[in-house]
């Protein structure tokens, strides 16, 4: 069955059709709102939410201006913005069992002292930045896909998505250089 006729059906209260629905995206929406969040807690709620809120106004899901996982992003992405605005809020930072468990190959290869300080720095940039970064990198979405996810043109995607690469790479210099400094990793 096809994402729309899920949706739909979801929409209209079929159980199984939601449930489909829920586990084909979930584990994408709630790793990309971890991410930005750092939080387990938060990224839980915010992936509850968004499915909430596709089943809620499925009627409003338009498949000609978007695909259902572009608009599950988006709506992640619009509640972590309103998460971060919130000043009562706190990213824990503590990794979920799941995710660590869906380590991909790199994460192996890389062992746990570099994960730590690539998400440490990626935690570091600038929202617009680290946003673009995981659903380029890590959700594997295309450059057209993100910029619907952030309200962004093609253009301003690539440059936020290169200006994140280089302060990534500047950040992570010392460490890789065989040099790593705490010091430059908070100053950065």
């Amino acid at each position: 069955m096809n994402d729309l006729e899920l949706v739909r059906r979801a929409g209209k209260g079929d159980e199984a059709a939601f449930l489909l629905l829920y586990e084909r995206f979930r584990k994408g929406v709630f790793d990309f709102a971890y991410r930005l969040l750092g939080s387990q807690a938060a990224a839980e709620d915010i992936m509850h939410d968004c499915f909430a809120s596709v089943i809620a106004n499925f009627h409003r899901f338009d498949p000609k201006r978007a695909s259902i996982r572009t608009y599950l992003f988006a709506a992640a992405r619009n509640l972590a913005c309103k998460h971060l605005r919130d000043p009562d809020n706190e990213a824990s930072g503590e990794l979920p069992e799941d995710l660590e468990a869906d380590a991909g190959p790199l994460d192996l290869l890389l062992g746990n002292e570099l994960c730590d300080v690539v998400r440490t720095a990626i935690g570091r940039l600038p929202p617009l930045q680290r946003e673009v970064l995981l659903l380029c990198e890590y959700e594997d979405l295309a450059l057209a896909e993100i910029a619907a996810v952030v309200n962004a043109d093609v253009g301003t995607v690539k440059a936020r998505l290169h200006r994140a690469r280089v302060n990534l790479k500047r950040m992570l210099a010392p460490y890789l250089n065989g040099k790593p400094d705490p010091q430059t990793m908070e100053d950065a």
